[in-house]
């Protein structure tokens, strides 16, 4: 049953759960979800398997997942638009959106009356018995779960993946698995209170979401919490702000691009050649892996790390990571033409991923830059010195491209493009013999695409299209 906000006013509480409970029931109590998406329809299907009786509450008018929950669950009331106190008060237990923040004032009174308000993840942690790998971070995450699940794979270890990327977490519960590899974003964590993992990492932490949070701390605080109760925390030596975050914790495993500590992972150099190393042994040369940029190096050595803690076999780990080209739309090589490299990066939505990217991806000569889309209240500023030294041009497209512009105008040219595909038709003009035409957007894609994903397919789609 779908309720307007228009209607919701002259519909008291009463009648909203009368109308939602089923007619053997003689329970009128009720979970409420705050925002549908994704997300929200996992946590439907997941509480109705349960005989849990559902509200559903999101402030869009027409959210993400609402045909498919109308078909599925026509018995589940949903009200769309402003959010109603009197349905947060009377909620048994409330179950919130990774997309919608617990400073929602409704949400916040809730918690003060002593309603119970938890995420997806939280209720994935109190139902599963199976080991979980935990990894959250600013940068590298998917590609770091993604690279873990292959070891696995290659170990013959049943596990799955999923959680902010791929498959919701709840939608992975599986009682044949053995081991469960999770995503966390900040916004999950900031309401987990149950999970262990055997193994967890805050891969780095940079500005991201200051929309969302009042301050950088409050989201490193927030980041950090992925770290509570697990059994070996991995911890990312070179990110000062992650380093911090070993106190306190008894067993911990680091990794670094330096030369690594006893017991650590990183980075030593034998004749000439770079190696992986775990204290002073080698483990693979750094040039036996598909991935591109110093960043994916850093992101092994994290896996490594986190499947030891595991106890997912080395030599399988290794074997896996041979094999392992990264993930599309993460400086993902797509052509060469006229002598001119092209690489996407759409999941650069933040100003650490590019930065990682400038510094990161290897080119003959200089950078064309392609960047900018809504720049989630981020600063740019770290963006300049990494610009001046690698990128010979830059290129923005949306919303926000005036505030990148802002930061890099007295350092290389700034040009505007009204669109991707006017950006690569520019970027392969300008571009010369040896050069890497490099999208890291820095921004989110909102303003112009439906996500990253279609971001990035749509400068793939553009090359192609060029002469």
């Amino acid at each position: 049953m779908g309720v307007t906000a228009d209607t919701l006013s002259s519909i008291s509480v009463a009648a909203l759960v009368t109308a939602m409970v089923t007619d053997d029931s003689q329970n009128s109590e009720y979970v409420l979800i705050v925002g549908l998406g994704m997300t929200g329809l996992s946590v439907v299907r997941f509480l109705h398997k349960q005989r849990k009786n559902i509200v559903v509450v999101d402030s869009r008018n027409k959210p993400p997942g609402l045909y498919e929950l109308e078909n599925e669950f026509p018995d589940v009331t949903v009200c769309l638009g402003d959010f109603d106190e009197a349905l947060f008060m009377g909620a048994q237990q409330i179950i919130v959106s990774p997309g919608v923040a617990l400073k929602e004032p409704v949400i916040q009174h809730a918690i003060t009356q002593g309603v119970e308000v938890v995420g997806d993840i939280e209720l994935f942690a109190q139902k599963i018995s199976a080991p979980v790998i935990a990894v959250t971070g600013s940068n590298g995450k998917s590609t770091v779960i993604s690279l873990l699940g292959e070891m696995a794979q290659a170990a013959g270890v049943n596990a799955v993946v999923g959680g902010n990327i791929g498959i919701p977490a709840l939608e992975l519960i599986n009682s044949n698995a053995d081991l469960y590899i999770l995503e966390l974003s900040s916004f999950q964590l900031e309401s987990l209170y149950s999970l262990k993992p055997v193994a967890a990492a805050v891969l780095n932490v940079s500005p991201d979401h200051m929309d969302r949070y009042d301050t950088y701390e409050e989201y490193i605080k927030a980041k950090q919490h992925i770290y509570n109760a697990c059994k070996v925390a991995v911890i990312n030596r070179d990110d000062d702000k992650v380093a911090a975050m070993e106190a306190g914790h008894n067993f911990v495993s680091g990794f670094t691009l330096k030369e690594p500590a006893y017991g650590d992972y990183g980075l030593r150099t034998f004749e000439d050649k770079i190696w992986l190393c775990k204290g002073g042994k080698k483990l693979i040369a750094a040039d036996e892996i598909k991935m591109s940029g110093t960043h994916n190096l850093a992101n092994a050595l994290s896996a490594l790390a986190l499947g030891e803690a595991a106890s997912i076999s080395m030599s399988d780990m290794l074997t896996a990571l041979k094999k392992f080209t990264g993930l599309k739309h993460r400086t993902q090589w797509v052509a060469e033409k006229n002598h001119v490299t092209w690489v996407n990066d759409s999941k650069g939505t933040n100003v650490g991923a590019t930065l990682a990217a400038i510094t990161g991806v290897k080119t003959k000569n200089k950078l064309m830059l392609i960047a900018g889309g809504i720049a989630k209240d981020a600063d740019f500023t770290p963006l300049r010195k990494a610009v001046c030294e690698n990128v010979r041009t830059v290129i923005l497209i949306g919303k926000d491209a005036p505030k990148i512009e802002q930061v890099l105008q007295d350092c290389v040219p700034v040009l505007y493009a009204k669109d991707m595909q006017d950006a690569v038709h520019i970027a392969a003009d300008l571009s010369h013999p040896g050069d890497t035409v490099l999208l890291s957007p820095a921004c989110a894609s909102f303003d112009m695409f439906n996500s990253y994903e279609h971001r990035g397919d749509v400068f793939i789609d553009s090359i192609k299209d060029l002469p």
